[in-house]
């Protein structure tokens, strides 16, 4: 795959700086107008927001400023995660049905191209996925009427673990806009083989995340996520065999997402986090992976 083809997305925590999921504050240090200059100096054609931080920017610049700093910068892809509780009852499914309604509101009014969803880690229920199906086809019916898609993240660690689970309740849900979230750290430590992701049926993959996974899992699954991603080539890895994976099952999507979670790299420079992430990860697509597991 030739680099002039290829497109990237910086998902929020790729450039947020010194704040991680779960934290006390997740709203980045970094402004908006300053993550998005980085972005595109780096070469960036996209980047991703979590929905505090965009409400954060939003009380900044207004609406109208948020919209102006994504034109001014080329930021042509626009993504907002993670809308989690959405198939669940009582508060816990009345507070996520209040960030739905942002997401949507807030989605619609800066051309959002995506809204990544998940099951919390921290839901203990098993996974009832006959419920899940359901709501996620209310779900995709409802974000369908700003022209975005719903990409379910499956997370080892999450009711909805891998491919085959979010898959059945994609299938399920049959919602033209609806699919899946490949994310390369999910889909390794799952223990899922390349071979299962060449074989996702193409009009189901509505999102690919780019990272590493690190030789050693840290603490838990959780931790390991949140702490330990590597950048794309520099883990262990094969990014260049995802990829490839990715190509044999279809994947025709104008960009690819790239997710970097992790200790060290947030505490770079921001235009030292925004180059490095580009530039190994861009690196993937020099070739074709020549092998797959």
């Amino acid at each position: 795959m030739s680099t002039k083809k290829v497109e990237l997305l910086a998902a929020y925590w790729t450039l947020a700086g010194d704040v991680y999921p779960c934290a006390s504050s997740e709203i980045s240090p970094f402004s908006l107008r300053e993550r998005c200059e980085a972005a595109s100096r780096a070469g960036w054609s996209g980047i991703g927001l979590i929905l505090d931080d965009l409400e954060h920017s939003v009380g900044k610049y207004g609406l109208s400023g948020v919209k102006a700093i994504l034109d001014d910068t080329g930021m042509k892809y626009f993504e907002l995660e993670i809308l989690m509780d959405w198939y669940l009852e009582g508060d816990a499914r009345a507070k996520s049905d209040e960030c739905r309604k942002r997401f949507i509101e807030l989605g619609g009014e800066l051309g959002m191209r995506n809204l990544k969803i998940g099951a919390s880690p921290f839901d203990e229920t098993p996974a009832d996925f006959a419920r899940m199906t359901d709501e996620f086809a209310k779900l995709c019916c409802d974000v369908a009427t700003v022209g975005a898609t719903v990409a379910i993240e499956f997370m080892p660690f999450s009711p909805i673990r891998n491919i085959a689970e979010a898959l059945k309740i994609s299938e399920g849900a049959d919602q033209p806009n609806g699919g899946l979230m490949v994310d390369h750290w999910h889909v390794a430590r799952a223990g899922t083989p390349y071979s299962e992701v060449a074989r996702i049926p193409a009009r189901y993959i509505k999102g690919v995340e780019m990272d590493d996974v690190g030789a050693q899992i840290r603490g838990t699954l959780f931790e390991d996520s949140t702490f330990n991603r590597q950048l794309c080539g520099e883990g262990a890895g094969d990014c260049r065999a995802f990829v490839d994976a990715l190509d044999r099952a279809g994947c025709t999507l104008p960009y690819y997402g790239v997710e970097l979670i992790s200790e060290v790299h947030r505490k770079l420079p921001l235009d030292e986090m925004a180059r490095r992430a580009y530039e190994s990860t861009i690196a993937q697509f020099s070739t074709s992976a020549t092998t797959a597991a």
